[in-house]
């Protein structure tokens, strides 16, 4: 099974390419990337959403586009998932993208590629590293809650149980760690760090005060604080830096900086911005990689099926 698995995703992987809309849709690249850097340019924040977006959307049956999916009678929607409800974002900011294509090219780019390019036109655009996106992914016509459920991180995990969801999608401990570093941009809910502030001791105390003031113990769940307190708007190595001070907000962050097998790659990343930045794009790529070999539509519209 397992073969015959990794036989379908090597013939989809012959079929992605970085000059894959050079004849097709030559302009697609470039009218993605102004799309989407006026959305960034609105409202920062939404760098670290577009890329988690894509993250999500790649974890759950491959990159296909399946997070972007709204609920109907015959599908149960990612967005709907524990980890995506109310903190998933930048579906507007994907449609309008595809918008400006369809005008352009209708009916020729895959909603599945404008958001792998979108999540790294967003790294560019905040001062992070850039990649070579492979492009030529089609559209899935289903999506799975319960796989988004069951596959994707949550930020109660141990280092063992992050390691092993990557691992089961073809990505390293060291991709693991690297890709953590996108949320150097991120923001967190109260709800999701509640615990880590008030009840864990590998914390620094001065930070888990500040943290405090934003997220009382009872009441203001939806309350948010960044995940890098220092520069929350920049995509740099300061999430590695604030990990060895013990200044990680969830608990899936310190984690990977608490005694274990980690903590030489964070302290490593935390020296060698260029050594991060090498990696996380290395990752991005691996994880673009993760094909849907049953998706074969080009969807008019990001959120239904054709």
């Amino acid at each position: 099974m397992l073969i015959l698995l990794l036989l379908n995703m090597a013939a989809c992987h012959a079929k992605l390419s970085s000059d894959y809309y050079s004849k097709s849709c030559p302009k697609a690249l470039t009218t993605i990337r102004n799309s989407i850097n006026t959305a960034i340019a609105r409202e920062r924040r939404m760098a670290a959403s577009l890329i988690r977006l894509h993250f999500h959307d790649c974890f759950v049956q491959g990159c296909d586009a399946s997070v972007l999916l709204d609920e109907t009678s015959s599908i149960q929607s990612e967005k709907t998932a524990i980890q995506n409800l109310n903190s998933a974002r930048g579906f507007e900011v994907i449609k309008k993208a595809k918008s400006e294509v369809e005008k352009i090219c209708p009916g020729v780019v895959s909603c599945a590629d404008i958001l792998s390019v979108a999540a790294r036109d967003a790294s560019v655009y905040v001062g992070g590293p850039s990649w070579s996106v492979k492009v030529g992914r089609k559209d899935s016509t289903t999506a799975s809650r319960n796989l988004a459920t069951a596959d994707l991180p949550k930020f109660t995990d141990s280092v063992r149980v992050l390691i092993f969801r990557f691992e089961r999608k073809g990505l390293s401990a060291r991709d693991m760690v690297a890709l953590s570093g996108s949320h150097t941009l991120g923001q967190a809910q109260c709800a999701t760090f509640r615990g880590r502030i008030y009840n864990e001791t590998n914390i620094d105390a001065g930070f888990a005060t500040t943290r405090c003031r934003s997220c009382p113990s009872v009441g203001g769940e939806a309350n948010l604080a960044p995940l890098d307190l220092v520069t929350p708007n920049s995509f740099d190595n300061n999430y590695f830096k604030n990990l060895v001070q013990k200044k990680g907000l969830l608990h899936s962050d310190q984690i990977l900086f608490s005694g274990g097998s980690t903590d030489d790659m964070v302290l490593e990343y935390s020296k060698n911005r260029a050594k991060f930045y090498s990696d996380f794009a290395s990752a991005m790529v691996k994880m673009g990689d993760l094909i849907n070999p049953s998706a074969g539509q080009i969807r008019k519209i990001c959120s239904a099926v054709n």
